[in-house]
Order: structure tokens, then C-alpha cells, then sequence
């Protein structure tokens, strides 16, 4: 059977759910109980919760010349100290009601690098900050068969600015290797590559 959690869902009481700001953004306050590893519930405790919707990511690979195309892109929250906050990312959306996975990877692709992507294999899902943010995000590796690379992509509306890369799976599993990708869930899927990089390949060509 393999490793199991000791507690799930029932093992949690929600005493009170409260939101304190609504903007692009939103939060909530929980006061909260749960089970204790020692036995017996826990005191009420307090804790604000991030919530911004799930999301989903993709990593374009091409398996016939073995390249992979990624996008760089301004994030505020990584402004920290003389680190730069442009990061080479996986093409990533929000998913809205009532869509499924495979409908934002097709829309974000096509937004954010002009990427036509024509199969899916799934990677992860991983929270990228469980302890104060609700996100879910479900990443998945798709296949290319067109990517406008060096075009500069993005909705106005939302402030987006996307320059589209092509980069050699071998070059970028280097930026792996040397700590040069930061981004939670990019380092993720190139973590996956890595591991079933040559078999894909392999199955895809």
C-alpha cells in the first residue's frame, strides 16, 4: 500500500471563514482547529489565506530537434535586492469556470508564445506555497508543432510583456544545473525532463 497521510479533511474544523480583501486578488481569515500528531485538537488558531484560483503550466518540447521553447517575462514578487525579476518561465494561465486543463494550455500557449501544442503528458500537481496560498497548480509537458520564438507576446489588458525562447533541452538542464531557474514550477518540470527526457523523445519522435 506504501506511504500514507496520518490525517485528511475531516481531521480540520473550520470555527469561522472571513474575507478581508477582494481585488485582482483575493484573501481570506480562518480561524481553524485540527488534529494533533500527539492526539487531541489543536487551539484555535488564525491564518490569512492567499487565494488566487488554480493554475496550469506547460512545458513545450520538441522532440525532433530536441529544443524546448520557454518565455521570460517581469515578476514583481521576485524583486529582491540586485537579483533580476525577469524569469524564463513554462507557458502558465489561470484556469477559469468551467474550463478544463487541456483548454488553458491551448489558449495560454497561443497568447503567450504563439505555440500550438498537440499532445499532453502530465508531470505534477504541486501547491507552490501551501502555507499561506490556495493555488493549485497542474503542470504537463506538451508537444510542439509551432512556436512564433523571438516574437514578443501578451494581453495588454493584463500589463503582460512575453518574449518567446527556444532553448536546447542540454542548455537549459545546464541553467538547471547551476541554480539559474528560481521559478517553482519550471524548476519542477525540468526536474521531470531531466528524468524522462530520452524516453519521450523517443516516444514522441
Amino acid at each position: 500500500m506504501g506511504f500514507q497521510l496520518t490525517f485528511g479533511t475531516q481531521d480540520v474544523r473550520v470555527l469561522k471563514d472571513e474575507k478581508v480583501y477582494s481585488g485582482y486578488f483575493s484573501m481570506r481569515r480562518l480561524t481553524l482547529q485540527h488534529q494533533r500528531f500527539a492526539g487531541g485538537w489543536s487551539e484555535p488558531i488564525v491564518r490569512e489565506v492567499f487565494d488566487r484560483g488554480d493554475a496550469v503550466a506547460v512545458l513545450p518540447y520538441a522532440p525532433e530537434s530536441d529544443t524546448l521553447v520557454m518565455v521570460e517575462q517581469f515578476r514583481p514578487g521576485a524583486m529582491r535586492g540586485e537579483d533580476s525579476p525577469w524569469m524564463l518561465e513554462l507557458i502558465a494561465g489561470v484556469v477559469e469556470t468551467g474550463e478544463v486543463d487541456e483548454e488553458v494550455v491551448h489558449r495560454e500557449a497561443m497568447e503567450e508564445a504563439g505555440c500550438e501544442i498537440v499532445d499532453l503528458v502530465p508531470i505534477a500537481t504541486v501547491f507552490p506555497s501551501a502555507g499561506a496560498c490556495t493555488e493549485q497548480v497542474r503542470l504537463y509537458c506538451g508537444r510542439v508543432s509551432h512556436a512564433a520564438v523571438g516574437g514578443i507576446f501578451g494581453l495588454d489588458e493584463e500589463g503582460e510583456d512575453i518574449l518567446v525562447h527556444s532553448l536546447s533541452r542540454r542548455d537549459t538542464l545546464q541553467l538547471l544545473n547551476e541554480d539559474r531557474i528560481p521559478n517553482g514550477h519550471t524548476l519542477i518540470a525540468l526536474q521531470w525532463l531531466q528524468m524522462h527526457g530520452d524516453a519521450l523523445r523517443k516516444q514522441w519522435c
